[in-house]
């Protein structure tokens, strides 16, 4: 069965929101990535973002028009990636169970870390679409 998951690059006036990873995750510990999670049954990768970012960050965002600005697809996982500039709310992190820290970081900060993905960098330096 491929899972499916749903990330949010969320920006800030150039900053990136990365979480960082529990070291107590079973699936890539003790890292920095993008907030994410699993679609439920019945929703599509924009509904998950909804949820997700919600869930994690106590933020509201409206479900993305388009495509997102990448997506991976391989024999066990489809992965997109959704670029958010506009949201409700004051970002936190509401899920400290998955992420044992959040933070913004500027683009020579974000790829000197410890990233869940080898991909992030590029999409770091997408401009909006």
């Amino acid at each position: 069965m491929k899972h499916q998951v749903a990330c949010g690059l969320l920006v800030r006036n150039g900053p990136v929101l990365l979480v960082h990873r529990s070291s107590a995750k079973t699936s890539n510990p003790n890292v920095w990535d993008l907030p994410s999670g699993h679609l439920e049954p019945g929703e599509d990768s924009r509904q998950a973002l909804v949820r997700e970012l919600q869930e994690e960050l106590n933020v509201s965002v409206t479900p993305p028009a388009g495509s997102a600005i990448h997506t991976r697809r391989n024999s066990y996982l489809v992965l997109d990636v959704w670029r958010v500039d506009d949201w409700a709310g004051e970002v936190a992190n509401a899920a400290p169970d998955e992420h044992d820290d959040i933070g913004w970081f500027n683009l020579n900060e974000a790829i000197s870390l410890d990233l869940a993905n080898f991909e992030y960098p590029a999409l770091f330096q997408q401009e909006p679409a």
